[in-house]
């Protein structure tokens, strides 16, 4: 039987799996996420996700390694999960009222190859109040999220709309990474 492993510790990247039933492993570990300014989005998303897959995969070269990133821009500005609940209200303050990208990349690393690739997504906020701001943030759910929000859960409400790949703004493009497991010879069942 193949091996497949998250190389990632996020609920969300884990729920999505299970969502496509497949067998796998959780095993991640702590990388450096700093980045070059200079690189454009895609390749920072797909940088650090290779850089998670890496650390995996060097231990289990049998395996199939998936590692994934995900930022949010806004601006030009790269927007990581915030330091604290301050900085979470600055994000959002930001974010309010605007469109703003959500990069996820993947690379997967198997025996057979590797893939390496992202999904832009645009989303659009609503022009958010104060107390919504504060409301959100005292729940303590932006604290651990680029951009200081997620869109499934209570994060749904600053959300007017989306462009592109929901999964992808949750953390893990779900149906292209089933794609490239299956086009490298992972064995669906």
């Amino acid at each position: 039987m193949q091996n497949l492993i998250l190389a990632s510790s996020s609920p969300r990247r884990k729920e999505l799996l299970e969502n496509l039933r497949l067998t796998f492993t959780i095993s991640s570990s702590e990388v450096d996420e700093s980045f070059d300014p200079t690189l454009s989005p895609e390749d920072v998303v797909m940088d650090l996700a290779e850089r998670k897959a890496k650390v995996i995969f060097k231990e289990n070269p049998e395996a199939f390694v998936i590692g994934s990133d995900t930022i949010v821009v806004a601006d030009g500005q790269v927007l990581g999960k915030p330091k604290d609940e301050a900085n979470a209200k600055r994000m959002l303050e930001k974010l309010s009222g605007r469109k703003h990208d959500v990069y996820t990349g993947v690379s997967i690393l198997s025996p057979n190859g590797t893939s390496r690739f992202y999904e832009r997504t645009e989303v659009w906020f609503w022009e958010l109040t104060d107390e919504e701001i504060n409301f959100y943030v005292q729940s303590g759910e932006p604290l651990d999220k680029a951009g200081a929000y997620g869109i499934q859960q209570l994060g749904s409400m600053l959300v007017k709309k989306i462009s592109g790949d929901y999964f992808a703004v949750v953390g893990l493009p779900s149906s292209k990474t089933y794609r490239e497991l299956k086009r490298l010879g992972y064995q669906l069942s």
